[in-house]
């Protein structure tokens, strides 16, 4: 038990290093912000409490929030996404495929659930994250076009970082 907690700790501490320290700093046109540190939320187990994962999902949001200087923005975001999670997980999912001590991974799922999975979450994530931050629908296609450039990216990131840690 405890291994798995230092597992998931040193999980958080490194993605949120790589978003701060890295990614962060990429912006491409102003239309491409890569998001990687959304994988901690969605490679969380099946079996986490509904009320842990909000928790989460509005901490690990508020470390991006503090070191990035954007007022609960990222916050709010992750909290939506932790909240959406386990209907999306149930939308995708049959019963019967999914254990409750499994983690939603490439290695454990497959490519074809893990893709499908990941693309509604994080272009839910980004279309949220994006008109929040522009809090307006001024610019709409700009911020549209933003939101499926940046999960573009986003989403080839998770799965490489999926293939990198792969036991396999």
């Amino acid at each position: 038990m405890n291994s798995g907690i230092l597992k998931y700790v040193t999980s958080w501490v490194i993605l949120v290093l790589i978003q701060v320290l890295l990614l962060n700093h990429i912006q491409i046109s102003g239309l491409i912000n890569p998001y990687l540190y959304i994988l901690f939320i969605l490679t969380l187990p099946f079996s986490i409490p509904n009320y842990l994962l909000l928790i989460l999902g509005f901490l690990l949001g508020l470390n991006i929030d503090i070191f990035s200087n954007t007022l609960g923005i990222h916050a709010s975001a992750t909290t939506f996404l932790a909240f959406i999670r386990p209907y999306v997980i149930n939308l995708i999912s049959s019963r019967d495929v999914l254990e409750l001590n499994q983690t939603p991974r490439i290695s454990e799922l497959g490519f074809s659930w893990f893709f499908r999975y990941t693309a509604i979450m994080v272009l839910a994530h980004h279309f949220f994250l994006f008109y929040i931050e522009v809090f307006s629908f001024n610019g709409f296609l700009y911020t549209l076009l933003r939101t499926l450039f940046s999960s573009a990216l986003t989403i080839v990131l998770i799965i490489i970082s999926q293939y990198m840690t792969s036991k396999d």
